[in-house]
């Protein structure tokens, strides 16, 4: 960590400057009817994320709040480098970085045993590490006998408590959160919440949670973005940002 400090000389872990991010949504036209109609096919853009800049500095919580459709998991996906930017760019300044969010990076068709292995590798840990690990992530999972079992048989909460204990055991250098803490029984929701807390304690970690609950990012970051229309609205104090986001969702 130290040596990262020197080479970029600041406490940055997340630069963002001027990112665009746009999807191309294509008409329901069949290709018969495009050939017969010697017409193009009709290609709409819906930009998802319009010239967003900011910065976290390790060790920072930072909170992304907005409406469905502001663009916060696509941004959350974007600096997982999941989506890239059609114009702007995302530094991580060299930081190792984890995706924790319902329905991506699991192999359904594989056990969640299997899947553990293969999360960790992907997020850039050694089979070896992954394998001291797993017995933790095993026993934080409590998933019991469907450890063994392929992860298509889980159930939305299932899935959650699997990629948590992932991302929680394996401790990747910045964390980025994808509405998983509101997920799951109450039993694991207070286990998960307990857990996050105790990372978020390591200020040498990054964390960016992307939430609808006011409640869970008023309690864990030093800051909220809230997004609205694929821009940034407004970033700060979390109580003075919530109280605002509340105010306009009325």
């Amino acid at each position: 960590m130290e040596e990262k400090k020197k080479i970029y000389g600041d406490n940055i872990a997340i630069e963002v400057n001027d990112l665009w991010i746009g999807y191309k949504n294509i008409q329901a036209y069949s290709i018969k009817k495009s050939l017969l109609r010697l017409k193009k096919v009709h290609v709409e853009e819906f930009q998802a994320v319009r010239g967003v800049s900011f910065q976290v500095p390790e060790g920072q919580i930072l909170g992304i709040i907005g409406k469905n459709g502001s663009g916060k998991s696509t941004m959350l996906k974007a600096l997982a480098g999941i989506f890239s930017p059609d114009k702007g760019n995302i530094d991580l300044r060299g930081h190792s970085v984890s995706l924790l969010s319902i329905g991506v990076g699991f192999q359904k068709e594989v056990t969640g045993r299997e899947n553990i292995l293969l999360s960790g590798m992907l997020l850039g840990f050694s089979e070896e590490e992954v394998r001291a690990k797993m017995p933790q992530i095993i026993e934080f999972a409590d998933l019991g006998k469907f450890i063994d079992m392929p992860v298509k048989t889980y159930s939305s909460g299932m899935y959650s408590k699997l990629a948590f204990s992932i991302t929680a055991i394996l401790e990747t250098e910045i964390m980025l959160i994808d509405e998983v803490l509101s997920v799951g029984d109450a039993k694991f929701k207070k286990k998960s919440y307990r857990k996050m807390k105790e990372l978020i304690s390591d200020r040498n970690r990054t964390v960016v949670i992307v939430s609808h609950s006011e409640k869970t990012l008023s309690e864990l970051c030093d800051k909220v973005m809230w997004m609205h229309e694929g821009e940034i609205k407004r970033i700060g104090d979390p109580e003075e940002v919530l109280a605002e986001y509340e105010e306009f969702m009325q």
